[in-house]
């Protein structure tokens, strides 16, 4: 490691592993909405991995963040890493990156409060997860250190691609559902 720049270093990592379990996560997500997750061992299987991607994804984005407090270049305060616009440093990238990682954690932990929310109203905010996904991609692109190398760039384009088509299946599927023509289709509510 270069001295002085482990702190740096660390929250980078974690930015890039939060990145891709959240992604992970939204990715899996979309699939089990789409109804393209198989048979019920498998969506099991995929749901599983899509609630313990999500909490690997906050935990990153929490030490990629307390982590930033020891970067002697950036030099953030508390309020530089939990209120958006508070750092000087590309304010709104960065302000994308902190409401993403408080819409994270509100939408990720809501899971084991559904019973108490109702599961109709937390499905529905749920269905706001794509967002946290975006923003991390804003984030990502405006105040990440690796925004212009072409593997991220790869990445981010591919599993944008992905969701985006996933998310299509996704409204499509919703859509079908709601349409007068599939009153004599049966489908399962959990799944929408």
């Amino acid at each position: 490691m270069i001295a002085g720049h482990e702190w740096w270093l660390l929250s980078r990592a974690a930015g890039i592993v939060a990145l891709v379990a959240i992604t992970a996560s939204t990715l899996i997500g979309l699939t089990l909405a789409a109804g393209l997750a198989g048979p019920p061992a498998r969506r099991r299987a995929l749901v599983a991995f899509h609630e313990h991607t999500a909490v690997v994804g906050l935990t990153a984005i929490g030490l990629h963040g307390v982590t930033l407090l020891g970067d002697a270049w950036l030099r953030p305060r508390l309020s530089g890493i939990a209120v958006p616009f508070a750092i000087d440093y590309r304010p709104a990238y960065t302000a994308a990156g902190i409401v993403g990682g408080y819409l994270a954690a509100i939408l990720g932990l809501s899971f084991y409060a559904r019973k108490r929310v109702g599961a109709k109203r937390w499905r529905n905010a749920h269905r706001a997860t794509p967002v946290v996904y975006l923003l991390g991609l804003v984030h990502t692109l405006g105040a990440g250190t690796d925004a212009s190398s072409s593997w991220l760039r790869a990445f981010l384009l591919s599993s944008a691609l992905a969701a985006g088509a996933l998310l299509t299946a996704r409204v499509r599927k919703r859509r079908l559902i709601r349409s007068p023509r599939a009153a004599n289709i049966s489908v399962n509510p959990t799944e929408i």
